[in-house]
């Protein structure tokens, strides 16, 4: 099993969830985050005084799915959350050692 987890422009979550939803992966975490890599922010002006906005809003994603469908998953998130330009985000992998369901103790695979 596979830890899969994505930080993403929030405004592309809608897209990535109905693509997951479109390859049969319904379990997901979504949290609102915030952050920056190179883009490093930007300078914004309010009432006339100027500040730099360095810590820019994102959607962290999380999920555990089968090691076999890792490359699928992974492929139609990269598609669903790509615009092109620098801040899309970024795709971490881990290695799950176990995963117990805890309303009947299923462990492994079969509970996801």
């Amino acid at each position: 099993m596979k830890k899969i987890e994505a930080i993403i422009q929030p405004h592309k979550l809608e897209e990535v969830k109905e693509a997951l939803k479109g390859i049969g992966v319904d379990g997901l975490t979504v949290t609102e985050a915030r952050g920056h890599g190179r883009q490093k922010g930007h300078k914004e002006v309010y009432r006339g005084q100027e500040y730099v906005v360095d810590l820019l809003p994102k959607t962290k994603i999380e999920m555990v799915v089968p090691t076999a469908r890792l490359d699928e998953i992974v492929a139609t998130l990269v598609k669903a959350a790509r615009t092109g330009k620098i801040g899309d985000g970024k795709i971490f992998v881990y290695d799950v050692v176990d995963a117990i369901r805890i309303r009947n103790d299923d462990r492994g695979e079969s509970a996801l």
